[in-house]
């Protein structure tokens, strides 16, 4: 791995507008990050207490494997509420502002999360219960399908070009932390409690602990300015308006679709592998540790924890890595490794071996993380100022309906139909193909200015361009 490159703007547009002071990027990197964190403990947590306890808490008349079937159904509702979330949020985020959407989305997550600490079971309520599950999963998911696209862009829009890869990487540190922070605290309480204990009460408490989070993250949050790349767009729409100039009012939905239809659907294709072997890797093998190996809870749950840690470290390495070599090398890598890992990946599992066990999924998410890192900053440079929100929502949320989404029941279900574990190997391969595919198609980004992408569309502002490190040379944006 390197070191994030500084490099020298020369005449690019990008040196015509500073970026914020070190201190003040890093204030605004902390803001999102703080705010990712707590949005993906609250969407993680869920996926793992379907995976341990909501099979019996609220599917309780069902075959236990069928019951977590019904668990992981509910969570994947959550996935289906993230492209209305993903839609709306994508719409006034670019009409609002990054700033504002972001508030709502974590009050929104965090209110959601609180309210199924405080929810009753199947033995209180009856099939009430499980209908209040699934409503507040949809919260969650709503909430989340606006969140990402509006945390990478406050930091991708805040300067800095020249190591957009390493700084929009930190966003994405906030799924391992959310994560780690989710797994650490059922591995904690599962150890401490009995688990009569856990399942009468313990499980909630993670769930009420969301409400403190919520509160630091909206400190944080509320304390950041508003992307100076949207305020720009806007002033210079404003002054063409006051000029008499047409000024183009087409819904940032619409305009994404007509003019970077083919953008949304290379985001689309690169998120398959990214989002089925994460979901495979940290929700899934907490089914495979217990149902299929009749090992304990907490050794699935410590795999993930000391993987998740790991994951953490090496995204902004990962990030570095993509401003110097370029999006689509570094997460091809990663498509590639992931396919190649997952037989291995197996392979230890079945050795019951919890250090074997801890290293398969540890190179499963480092491997993943060479996808997940340059994600941020590739899909943030595909669509222009105007419709930014927009597109990167879209071409992440809509690809989680078919990718994360069912992967742990695609995979539950693979693993009971097959009594193994190769045909969840094989559709994880798959993934990586289409991903594979979707990176050929698309154009290297790494060199664009996002500041020089205007308000109207790609083009709008000139030269839509970075010089390059090696040569000088510019690649222009496509329109």
């Amino acid at each position: 791995m390197v070191a994030p490159s500084s490099g020298s703007a020369g005449s690019s547009p990008a040196a015509a507008s500073p970026g914020p002071s070190p201190r003040a990027l890093r204030r605004i990197v902390a803001a999102s990050l703080v705010g990712t964190t707590i949005e993906w403990y609250d969407f993680f947590l869920y996926g793992s207490a379907a995976a341990l306890v909501f099979d019996e808490l609220f599917f309780p008349d069902s075959d236990p494997l069928v019951g977590t079937l019904l668990a992981f159904l509910t969570y994947a509702v959550g996935f289906a509420a993230r492209p209305v979330g993903a839609l709306v949020f994508g719409h006034y985020g670019d009409r609002l502002g990054r700033k504002k959407l972001l508030v709502v989305s974590l009050l929104l997550m965090g209110g959601a999360t609180f309210a199924i600490g405080l929810l009753p079971t199947h033995a209180t309520v009856g099939s009430l219960a499980p209908v209040l599950l699934t409503a507040l999963r949809l919260v969650q998911g709503f909430a989340l399908g606006g969140e990402w696209g509006g945390a990478v862009l406050l930091v991708s829009e805040h300067g800095d070009a020249r190591r957009r890869g390493f700084w929009a990487s930190w966003p994405q540190t906030g799924a391992p932390a959310g994560q780690l922070l989710a797994t650490g605290v059922l591995a904690l309480l599962t150890a401490l409690l009995s688990e009569s204990a856990f399942t009468g009460w313990g499980w909630r408490v993670p769930f009420l602990l969301s409400g403190v989070l919520v509160l630091v993250g909206l400190w944080v949050r509320l304390a950041v300015d508003e992307s100076p790349v949207f305020r720009q767009a806007r002033e210079r729409a404003a002054a063409r308006a006051a000029a008499g100039a047409p000024v183009e009012e087409e819904p940032p939905l619409r305009a994404v679709l007509r003019r970077h239809w083919r953008d949304v659907l290379v985001a689309m294709g690169a998120r398959m592998a990214e989002n089925i072997s994460f979901y495979v890797l940290t929700a899934f093998i907490l089914v495979y540790v217990t149902a299929h190996l009749d090992l304990s809870q907490q050794t699935g749950l410590n795999a993930v924890l000391l993987a998740s840690a790991v994951h953490f470290c090496v995204i902004p390495l990962w990030g570095a890595l993509s401003d110097r070599l370029g999006r689509r090398p570094v997460y091809c890598a990663g498509a590639v490794g992931v396919a190649l890992w997952i037989f291995p990946f197996f392979a230890l599992l079945d050795t019951r071996s919890f250090p074997l066990m801890a290293l398969a999924v540890t190179v499963g998410l480092v491997l993943h993380g060479a996808m997940y890192a340059p994600q941020a900053a590739f899909f943030s440079e595909l669509f222009a100022t105007r419709m930014r929100y927009s597109g990167a929502s879209i071409g992440a949320q809509f690809s989680s309906v078919a990718a994360g989404a069912p992967a742990p029941m695609i995979a539950t279900a693979l693993l009971a139909e097959f009594d193994g574990p190769v045909m969840v190997a094989v559709y994880v391969i798959a993934a990586a193909l289409l991903t594979v595919v979707a990176l050929a198609c698309a154009a290297e980004t790494s060199r664009r200015d996002l500041a020089a992408v205007g308000g109207d569309g790609p083009g709008d502002g000139g030269e839509a361009s970075l010089p390059s490190p090696a040569d000088g040379s510019r690649e222009p944006v496509e329109p």
